[in-house]
């Protein structure tokens, strides 16, 4: 039985030539990365096949414990904090199973983030490490449709060898970052995710004065785990500025912000999610940022979302990164 979602147990001066500076530091960085790095996933074990062997792998007992049928509800749930089942895997499963998990988990990245991404779950895990996530199985993997799933604190990812039909990473996931503990400094030192608010920034840059007034808004929207996701089916009335309002060059760099939002994820994933995208219209989707929650009031906005009728992106960096992701081929009520 699943753990009743809560929030994260610890969520109960950066001037803009500082800014200019980080911007040039992550570009290059970003520019750095190898082009060979995707065509090496072909070559890792896929995560979906990890899955059946880990399946196979239980015993009677971790089988009853961690093995639900396709339709449970858990199944599509998220959060920022949360275990799927009440079992640990640290402490349920064996030595092996575990770096099955681990790779299963790794493997549902790119390998230039793969890495980073696992360190940031076994630092905000504490010190149970990534022994503290929980998992849970759906369906039959090897025989039919399933979906793996695990949890933690800022992490929920899904495998599910492309069974949740119309759904990008399998339903909805979460992601996040406490780096240097509960209230981050205004640049988030060590964020593994910060870069991806500092391209975001750079587009508020290239706005003009009335644009800025369509794209600035006053407070995100609540945390409220599944709910924070739900897609509104609208390509009209969304917060923000709509990108139809941007010009050839700014909708370019948005389109360089979706790639950094996808950058951390194995590319069938990343594929699949932009497919969606383009399918319902790339200039439907809305840009806005959040002036109430700039930490050190800088104009550098730590709180942003990218949203149309069939995906939700909401990223919220006040007091440290938390990243809420929806994306389907269709807006389901």
């Amino acid at each position: 039985m699943k753990n009743s979602p809560s929030p994260c147990p610890d969520c109960t001066g950066f001037s803009r030539r500082d800014f200019l500076k980080t911007t040039a530091t992550v570009s290059a960085a970003l520019a750095s990365l190898p082009i060979i790095g995707r065509a090496a996933e072909s070559a890792a074990p896929k995560s979906e096949t990890l899955v059946t062997t880990l399946f196979k792998s239980f015993t009677d007992a971790q089988r009853q414990a961690l093995c639900f049928a396709w339709d449970n509800p858990l199944r599509t749930e998220v959060d920022a904090n949360w275990h799927v089942t009440d079992q640990h895997i640290g402490q349920f499963l064996s030595p092996d199973q575990n770096q099955m998990v681990k790779e299963i988990f790794l493997g549902l990245h790119s390998p230039e983030y793969a890495e980073k991404v696992i360190k940031q779950v076994e630092h905000d895990s504490g010190k149970k490490g990534f022994g503290d996530s929980s998992i849970a199985l759906f369906g039959d993997p090897g025989s039919g449709k399933f979906e793996f799933v695990l949890t933690g604190r800022h992490c929920t990812r899904r495998c599910d060898g492309d069974s949740t039909e119309g759904a990008a990473f399998g339903g909805p996931i979460f992601y996040g970052h406490a780096a240097q503990g509960f209230n981050e400094k205004p640049d988030h030192p060590g964020n593994a995710y910060w870069y991806q608010a500092v391209r975001a920034n750079e587009v508020f840059q290239m706005l003009d004065g009335k644009q800025r007034e369509l794209a600035l808004r006053s407070k995100g929207r609540l945390e409220q785990g599944s709910e924070t996701v739900k897609l509104s089916g609208k390509a009209d009335g969304l917060p923000g500025i709509p990108l139809t309002e941007l010009t050839a060059d700014q909708r370019g760099h948005v389109r360089k912000v979706m790639a950094d939002l996808l950058a951390p994820f194995r590319k069938q994933d990343a594929d699949e999610a932009l497919r969606y995208i383009e399918a319902a219209g790339f200039d439907k989707l809305h840009m806005a940022f959040y002036k109430n929650q700039d930490i050190g009031n800088d104009g550098v906005w730590d709180v942003w979302q990218l949203e149309g009728p069939n995906m939700v992106w909401y990223f919220r960096g006040d007091p440290h990164v938390h990243v809420w992701v929806n994306i389907r081929e269709q807006a389901k009520a």
